[in-house]
């Protein structure tokens, strides 16, 4: 009998669907609802680039992330009120940007900006891997958005990306941490990885204990074998053609 707080086996994902073309006026986005955390995820284009960028040929992507102020038990005021930017926020946001960029061809993209808007609806634990996983399917419906008006020629897609988070609780590697898990794991850890099953982050922090090598091992598998349940997922939601199906296969 499992002995994890909603009943999953310790290498079992929380369900997880994701719903396409939420926003109407958005070039992609995505509803994210994995377990009882749930996340818009917005893809939005834009003909300019950072002015560190001119010149270069290369596009840019960016992202950004918030909770609403009752995506939890208490309300948290929003950031406005408080007159500067979250801490958590910030780094998280970071976090997606990196990972989607690493999903993109920035050349083949050309001079434009895609910004991915990741807001917490409800949060149960793994808001920034949700974000990431969401913000891929609404980002790769943003490139189908641009091939379609005939501003790509081709969807520049590099990767396949997604995410999730391991942690050590009560001494045992487990997948998926709810909000009660991840508020008492001794080690809590997000795994970014692409269809070849190659790192874009790797972040494992002690947060009231350590870790061996073998446990870092574990976490690693334990992450692979949920990552890769998460790119059917998307593959599924994305309903591919015969030609993009190709392209993700290159991707592998």
């Amino acid at each position: 009998m499992s002995e994890r707080f909603d009943g999953r086996a310790a290498n079992e994902v929380r369900k997880i669907t994701f719903e396409r073309a939420v926003n109407r006026y958005a070039e992609g986005s995505a509803l994210v609802r994995w377990g009882n955390t749930h996340v818009l995820c917005t893809a939005s284009v834009e003909e300019k680039i950072p002015p560190f960028l001119r010149g270069t040929g290369s596009g840019w992507l960016t992202a950004e992330y918030s909770m609403l102020p009752r995506a939890t038990q208490e309300r948290s005021p929003r950031e406005i009120s408080k007159g500067k930017p979250n801490a958590r926020n910030s780094e998280i946001q970071r976090l997606i940007g990196r990972s989607l960029r690493a999903a993109l061809d920035l050349h083949a993209l050309g001079e434009r900006t895609i910004t991915i808007d990741c807001d917490v609806l409800q949060a149960d634990g793994g808001t920034r891997t949700a974000s990431i996983c969401g913000g891929f399917i609404a980002l790769f419906d943003a490139l189908r958005t641009l091939r379609r008006n005939e501003l790509l020629s081709i969807i520049p897609l590099k990767n396949q990306i997604a995410a999730i988070s391991v942690g050590k609780v009560s001494g045992k590697i487990l997948l998926d941490l709810c909000y009660e898990e991840d508020s008492t794991a001794e080690v809590d850890s997000n795994l970014v990885m692409t269809a070849h099953g190659e790192f874009i982050e790797l972040q494992g922090t002690g947060e009231g204990g350590s870790f061996s090598r073998a446990e870092l091992s574990e976490i690693i598998t334990c992450g692979w074998h949920g990552i890769s349940e998460i790119h059917k997922k998307q593959k599924e939601i994305l309903e591919l053609t015969d030609e993009e199906t190709e392209l993700f296969e290159k991707c592998r």
